[in-house]
């Protein structure tokens, strides 16, 4: 693990085993899905020690910093020895919104399975700002 120099951030995020594989870092960089200090990436583009990585997976948004330079594939601990993740939790099944499913073939929905849908989903809402998240110690 160097600390000095700089390394190709589609290398780096295929070395720290973030992306199965390389070209699928380089595709991922071109797509725009990856950010370097705020900035979109292209695959060649060199990060260095202290920069801060952001890329999406599975539609969340992964914050890497990173601590070490790598360019070659190691074993997973080495590997998380060269980022400190700063990305936020995922939210749980109790927390996000329930998806709503639509028989295949219905077509559009109609004005008033709109309606429905739309003071459904505010009931949600409503009720996902009453609960209490915190629960007490003693319960």
């Amino acid at each position: 693990m160097q600390t000095e120099g700089s390394v190709r951030v589609d290398v780096w995020l295929w070395a720290v085993r973030q992306i199965k594989t390389r070209s699928l870092a380089t595709t991922e960089c071109k797509a725009g899905h990856v950010r370097v200090n705020g900035d979109t990436a292209k695959p060649a583009q060199k990060i260095k020690v202290g920069d801060e990585v952001r890329y999406r997976f599975q539609g969340f948004d992964r914050i890497l910093e990173v601590t070490g330079l790598i360019q070659k594939r190691t074993s997973a601990p080495n590997a998380q020895a060269c980022y400190i993740d700063h990305s936020p939790p995922r939210p749980t099944k109790l927390t996000a919104p329930a998806p709503i499913i639509r028989a295949r073939g219905t077509g559009r929905p109609t004005k008033k399975e709109r309606r429905e849908l739309e003071r459904f989903m505010a009931a949600q809402r409503a009720a996902a700002l009453e609960m209490p998240w915190d629960f007490p110690e003693d319960a």
